[in-house]
């Protein structure tokens, strides 16, 4: 495969997996902004924190912005600026799986193309007006519509290999921040009753899709240190650190069979490799208290990743932007 359709198909993996996280997260915040006794800005801003755009959206709107809640979700679902938007992470997809035909099945392109016409259409924007609820259930809907899709009917081969590798990544990425920056919120709230803070754990599980899972396998109290240990080590869930980490190493050992000397992707596969042992080896017990640590050492470590793969794989030399990204 050459350079060019591998760059393409692991965008298009991370670019469908950075839309689909984007809007459960503004999905389930607008439902807490309901449900908890919060400060607004406390609800908002991490969104804007976990896509990588506090300085530029604080620039442009201002700080009491980050507490109203149409302002942002307005920013992180249609603004054209913001490259983490919903509108300009469907649009970066479909622009790579359209550049990428060839090798994407038909019911994927169907999918994702019909997803941007919905977004960019009459019937986004009024879905939107209408029902916040709807927009974002649609969107989550037809991105982990494509995705089953790609696995179901594209041959399991090097494109789709590099487009999954692309899509744990960018899950492994999305995981950590929203893990770390609510975490964060929530151990310094200056008044910690127990119903408002068991409900804002809740919220961050479902913000990551492990509400069900975290109860089958933590039946009890509902504490911090156990919905960080489930989201960074649970081995069995399929948006965990641990499982994403090794998940997207496998995929890169399929593309780049380890030993291999004579092809390109070495480093980056040692680096991914010992990201994977490392997650491995931590316990509940070895990150408690260290949450913040655990977190930034996987963001920066699979920024790094990211950006080996670009400069071994897919022939760049210029860092990816941190959270979000433009498409080097």
């Amino acid at each position: 495969m050459i350079s060019r359709v591998a760059d393409h198909c692991f965008w298009f993996g991370r670019y469908l997996e950075r839309a689909e996280s984007t809007a459960r997260v503004l999905h389930v915040q607008s439902h807490l902004a309901l449900d908890a006794e919060l400060p607004a800005q406390q609800v908002w801003l991490p969104v804007i924190i976990v896509s990588g755009e506090r300085e530029r959206f604080l620039e442009k709107f201002g700080e009491d912005a980050a507490s109203d809640g149409e302002v942002v979700q307005e920013y992180m679902s249609w603004s054209e600026e913001n490259l983490a938007s919903l509108r300009c992470s469907i649009a970066a997809a479909r622009e790579n799986a359209r550049s990428i035909r060839e090798v994407v099945s038909l019911e994927a392109w169907q999918t994702i193309n019909e997803l941007y016409l919905w977004m960019t259409g009459p019937q986004g924007n009024a879905t939107y007006t209408k029902s916040r609820h709807e927009f974002y259930r649609h969107i989550r809907q037809w991105t982990q519509l494509c995705l089953g899709l790609l696995r179901s009917t594209m041959l399991h081969d090097t494109p789709l290999d590099f487009i999954w590798l692309g899509v744990m990544l960018e899950r492994v990425g999305q995981t950590a921040r929203v893990l770390d920056v609510h975490h964060h919120a929530l151990t310094t709230l200056p008044s910690r009753h127990q119903v408002v803070e068991t409900a804002l754990w809740l919220s961050l599980l479902r913000a990551c899709s492990g509400f069900e899972p975290f109860m089958k396998r933590n039946q009890g109290k509902v504490t911090g240190s156990a919905v960080a240990a489930f989201l960074i080590l649970e081995s069995a869930f399929p948006r965990s650190i641990r499982y994403g980490a090794h998940a997207a190493f496998d995929r890169l050992c399929s593309i780049r069979p380890p030993g291999a000397e004579k092809l390109p992707g070495a480093e980056t596969q040692a680096r991914l490799g010992e990201l994977d042992e490392w997650l491995r080896q931590q316990t509940p017990e070895s990150i408690e208290g260290r949450i913040h640590e655990v977190l930034t050492h996987v963001v920066d470590e699979i920024a790094a990743v990211c950006n080996g793969l670009g400069r071994e794989l897919f022939g760049k030399g210029q860092p990816e932007v941190a959270a979000a990204g433009q498409q080097a």
